[in-house]
């Protein structure tokens, strides 16, 4: 019996089981083919007293967040368009300027900060993985190798080092110590400081069927109820929040120190609430027929493939992320229905998926090989997809995505 990573009750209600599943990005090198890996339950509950989702741990977070971590956030072109949209609009509406200090929780390869460098505004990078962090030194910004942790963030202020904004992007979920991870925004805030936080949002995974957003590096996946809970325990507020498209569908919140004034609280907040309480994630009701769809998905995608096979098609895959691995392993999809997947990272090429085995390759693999159908396991980042490979259609290559169904989309 396990607790909850927040409030410590008990957790004994299931919200979904997708079975045995590798790390997600424990990516195999080709000489290690034959080598076994291991598979972990890949489980999630939902808590009866606070409502938050999580899976159980069974690897630590030094584990998945290690100095040569494969992610690298600049390899999206939209996303580091979508930091510096973000960079331009809170510079203006918190008028930071060189007196300021900025902080980014989780900070990767500097996609986001250095955004700011032009404005000469003061930066400061907290990132656990090395290798990534040593990558937004090259770009001029300032990065602690750590796990932002409250300890951390009582040395910082110590230092000096409290912030007018702190930003965190797609971290809050990959803590495994949440309370103590956000009491730590609340000890580095300076007294009209703001935190703004990006997180894929529970509503749109449940409502759109993103279960493949579960994986062993993330420990939490969040609601606004949920979060609401966990700032106010740590002496935070909720004062606003916006939806955004990344990701699926995410959730920026902006939060401060209750004591602060200046900021009060906008009515979308309240209106935010009332939207993940008009399908029930106030309550367990909420949570309860989610495996059934994602079920389905799994067949339907087997449906496909085996027909695509059977008619003698190829089947390729664009992409190389940690969702897509959840996707593949949970369906039990391996190299006899996807040849290939491509991937720009070249931290990721000439490896092979944990779990499945599919060898990853050079987007030129697409051009060279000519697949029928290439299916998109980034599915949020099809857009951009679809557009920077529109050639495969000269030769009738159809894209193809899972979720919120699997689908045709040229």
């Amino acid at each position: 019996m396990s607790q909850c990573r927040f409030c410590k009750t008990a957790l004994t209600n299931v919200f979904l089981d997708l079975g045995l599943s590798p790390v997600s990005n424990a990516f195999i090198a080709k000489e290690d083919a034959n080598k076994p890996e291991v598979f972990y339950p890949l489980i999630t509950y939902v808590c009866d007293k606070c409502l938050l989702v999580q899976a159980i741990d069974f690897e630590s977070a030094a584990h998945h967040f290690h100095d040569n971590y494969i992610y690298f956030s600049s390899f999206s072109s939209d996303w580091v368009a979508h930091a510096k949209t973000y960079a331009e609009k809170m510079i203006a509406e918190r008028s930071l300027d060189k007196s300021s200090q900025v902080i980014e929780l989780a900070s990767n390869d500097g996609y986001l900060l250095q955004h700011f460098l032009p404005h000469q505004i003061p930066v400061l990078g907290i990132e656990p993985s090395r290798n990534v962090a040593e990558a937004a030194e090259r770009k001029g910004i300032p990065s602690l190798v750590k796990f932002f942790t409250n300890p951390l963030a009582t040395e910082l202020a110590g230092q000096g080092k409290k912030a007018d904004l702190i930003a965190g992007n797609n971290v809050l979920a990959h803590v495994p110590e949440i309370g103590d991870f956000v009491k730590g925004i609340a000890t580095l805030l300076k007294p009209e400081g703001c935190v703004t936080l990006e997180f894929p949002w529970l509503y749109n995974m449940i409502t759109q069927n993103q279960f493949d957003t579960i994986y062993h590096e993330h420990y939490s996946y969040l609601s606004l109820h949920a979060v609401t809970k966990i700032f106010e325990e740590q002496g935070l507020q909720i004062f606003d929040v916006e939806e955004l498209v990344t990701h699926g569908g995410s959730l920026r919140i902006f939060g401060k120190l209750k004591t602060n004034k200046k900021d009060t609280v906008t009515d979308r907040v309240n209106q935010f609430l009332q939207k993940e309480n008009s399908i029930h994630l106030n309550s367990l009701e909420g949570y309860r027929s989610f495996a059934a769809k994602v079920h389905e998905i799994k067949f339907s995608l087997l449906q496909f493939l085996i027909e695509k096979k059977r008619a003698g098609k190829k089947v390729a895959a664009y992409g190389a992320p940690a969702k897509g691995n959840t996707l593949l392993n949970y369906c039990g999809v391996g190299p006899e229905l996807i040849s290939f997947t491509v991937d720009k990272s070249p931290h990721k090429q000439g490896k092979l998926l944990p779990g499945t085995r599919i060898p990853v390759k050079d987007v030129q693999a697409i051009y060279e090989e000519k697949p029928d159908y290439i299916l998109i396991l980034p599915w949020n980042l099809k857009t951009e997809i679809v557009r920077q490979m529109s050639e495969v259609s000269a030769w009738g290559c159809k894209f193809v995505v899972p979720i919120p169904r699997v689908e045709q989309i040229n």
